[in-house]
């Protein structure tokens, strides 16, 4: 047997904050674990605390049962998280933020669906990009009330930070997309103010997750220095694991769920081994306990 290569990370925080936060909408799976095997890894090599936040913020797509699936699969795989918490509980902290970018910065009541953005965007983004905002509604005066969306403009700056995996990067987030969504016709607040404004407030100094949020990365640094922070996050984005089509794994394949794979007698050593291969932790594809994850870094 090849022994473990360790991914070297040389410049993580000390002991690091970081956080696996799922979405109750659906079950685990495969791709789920290979975040979880990257944060509880890391955190666990470099003497840090892995929060559990359970982000339901969308209370039309979140479901208890999802819910408490999400705990039932962690234990089974021996992740135990530090801390926990509930974006649900906090719907008055991210009304208080909304308020506090409303005294200075640019926030305004939005009636545009995703229908009506496509149809008013002359050509399709091309592949990889997102459909960016023209901002239709930005200067009609609609009020926050409840039916209207709520955006904030956020500038044309440009936002440089350092991937701790991928390097340097620049991004800016009002050319991706646009004014921001802060909360929906629907009254949910959305991922992008609700991941800002926890990160900041629970003290979050390590964020590890899929390439696939990348993108997202320059917005929630200005948006969290619009809301007053000024040393964010650091970032590690790691390699995806896609299906037989190419296309990253979605809570529809039920092949690579973790119920599934339960049900069909794998064990959590095996569960947890395949998702460090599939993510280039592991030369070799071999069952891994949750004490050997902190030992994959260095």
């Amino acid at each position: 047997m090849q022994p473990m290569l360790p991914i070297a990370l040389p410049s993580l925080p000390i002991r690091p904050v970081t956080r696996f936060a799922p979405s109750p909408t659906g079950y685990l799976h495969l791709g789920h674990v290979s975040n979880a095997v990257w944060t509880w890894g890391i955190a666990r090599a470099a003497g840090g605390t892995v929060l559990l936040r359970i982000e339901d913020h969308d209370r039309g797509r979140c479901r208890p049962e999802y819910e408490r699936a999400i705990r039932e699969d962690l234990e089974w795989l021996g992740l135990l998280p530090d801390r926990q918490s509930l974006q649900s509980d906090d719907a008055e902290v991210y009304r208080e933020a909304l308020e506090r970018l409303g005294r200075s910065a640019h926030v305004y009541g939005c009636l545009c669906s995703r229908a009506d953005i496509a149809r008013r965007i002359e050509s399709e983004p091309a592949d990889g990009e997102e459909r960016r905002y023209p901002g239709t509604c930005r200067d009609l005066g609609i009020p926050l009330h409840d039916g209207a969306g709520c955006r904030v403009v956020l500038g044309e700056e440009t936002v440089g930070f350092d991937d701790i995996r991928l390097g340097p990067q620049q991004q800016t987030p009002a050319r991706q997309c646009g004014d921001l969504l802060l909360r929906d016709p629907t009254g949910n607040w959305t991922y992008q103010l609700c991941v800002t404004v926890d990160d900041a407030r629970q003290g979050v100094t390590l964020i590890i997750r899929g390439e696939d949020l990348l993108a997202s990365t320059g917005r929630q640094i200005l948006l969290g220095r619009m809301l007053g922070r000024q040393h964010p996050a650091a970032f590690l984005h790691h390699p995806l694991i896609v299906n037989e089509q190419g296309a990253k794994l979605s809570k529809r394949d039920r092949a690579t769920g973790i119920r599934e794979l339960r049900a069909g007698g794998r064990s959590p050593e095996s569960v947890l081994g395949e998702a460090a291969w599939r993510t280039g932790l592991l030369p070799e594809l071999r069952p891994v306990g949750v004490s050997e994850l902190a030992g994959l870094f260095r």
